[in-house]
């Protein structure tokens, strides 16, 4: 295989960064720390702890030994200067808004994010701190431009958008947010660091949903946000995290550690069964289209070939009709994919993002209430193109 420094120092940070086995009694995996507080010899030395470091810890809201290994793996992962774990995705989501936005800002968002950010924003930021919100499909940049006011603090990014998989050119616009004086937000959840490092394409602050490939086995909740401004995290870490609480857990932690060991050897595998699923789908005569940022006839190819080194497991595609409830009837019949929300661990699955949605929402995002996402597991994909095909044969 040819020499990749990126890649190869990625192989190191999974395995070793953070685990000091000289200090956790040379135990090749380090310990989960359940306490709540440290304590120390004097008034002094605990008035004298420096929160910020990496060797002195205070109260479990503010920081903790186990969940700080984490964090520096994932740092040096994105090539970023800190993260910072959090209870949730949406957690962490939240903390960032706090930190980059204000009363009254405007924000500039991408059609096709996550839903939940959008209902954040309709049920809390809006009402409550008076924020608003312009849509854009993020492939435009005149778009983008025009959609810039005086308030404008953030934009929110997902590359390539979980529903749609969209991709947008994330260095062209990071660009232009520097020369407008804003933020920039990214959701990297679906091709992690191994596959994509949006800070350096110039994007301020990557997010990780660790309930996804990060934790990979389908049993912790968290998020992360990584930076390479110093400053800007160390705000996030004394003021969203530590006033609202939203620290992650030091055994979720440890099992995000776990998962980070093999996230590479996982993601090379993902990337293999779901290019050969996709293809699969493709060339199905009942398959109107495919999205999915391995195939060639992504209307966004040139700019994933720049910005991504692998593809995700993750993809969707609808049907040759218009009826919803063709797709309903082809998702019952699998038997593998079992029909839930989410992604990352061993088990495949299938959903109708869109199903439910409002037609104003659909209209939004120009989405299919017929659309089916797919998640392909670790069940080979010779398994799942079957059980696909077995589905396809009822349609």
């Amino acid at each position: 295989m040819k020499y990749d420094r990126n890649r190869n120092e990625d192989f190191l940070t999974l395995v070793h960064t953070g685990d000091e086995y000289d200090k956790y009694l040379h135990a090749v995996v380090p310990p989960v720390f359940l306490n709540s507080l440290h304590v120390y010899d004097s008034i002094e030395a605990y008035h004298g702890a420096d929160m910020f470091s990496d060797d002195d810890f205070i109260y479990g809201r503010v920081s903790n030994p186990t969940v700080h290994i984490l964090e520096r793996k994932i740092a040096e992962l994105e090539h970023g200067s800190r993260a910072l774990a959090f209870a949730s995705g949406m957690a962490a989501f939240s903390s960032a808004i706090m930190a980059t936005c204000q009363t009254g800002s405007h924000v500039i968002c991408m059609k096709d994010v996550y839903m939940p950010v959008k209902r954040m924003f309709d049920a809390v930021f809006g009402p409550k701190l008076h924020m608003t919100l312009s849509f854009v499909t993020g492939n435009d940049l005149k778009e983008i431009e025009d959609a810039v006011q005086e308030n404008t603090d953030l934009m929110i990014l997902e590359s390539p958008a979980s529903f749609t998989f969209r991709v947008v050119d994330l260095k062209a616009i990071a660009r232009l947010a520097h020369e407008k004086g804003f933020k920039t937000y990214m959701d990297n959840t679906c091709l992690t660091p191994i596959f994509q490092k949006p800070l350096d394409l110039g994007i301020d602050i990557s997010m990780h949903t660790m309930s996804k490939y990060i934790g990979g086995h389908s049993d912790i909740i968290g998020g992360v946000l990584v930076s390479k401004d110093e400053e800007l995290m160390r705000t996030i870490m004394t003021q969203s995290r530590e006033f609202f609480g939203g620290i992650l857990g030091p055994m979720e932690a440890w099992l995000a550690i776990r998962g980070l060991r093999t996230l590479d050897v996982r993601m090379q595998r993902f990337c293999e069964t779901g290019t050969a699923v996709a293809g699969y789908l493709e060339k199905h005569e009942k398959v109107k289209q495919v999205h999915y940022t391995g195939l060639a006839s992504h209307p966004q190819a040139d700019i994933i070939a720049r910005q991504q080194k692998g593809h995700s497991s993750l993809l969707s595609f609808e049907l040759d009709t218009k009826d919803p409830e063709a797709a309903v009837a082809f998702v019952n019949r699998l038997r593998l994919f079992g029909k839930g929300c989410s992604w990352g661990g061993h088990e495949s699955l299938a959903s109708l993002p869109f199903y439910k949605e409002t037609e104003s929402a659909l209209s939004l995002i120009q989405g299919n209430r017929g659309l089916i996402r797919i998640y392909c597991g670790l069940e080979g994909c010779d398994n799942l193109m079957a059980d696909l095909d077995q589905s396809f044969k009822h349609l």
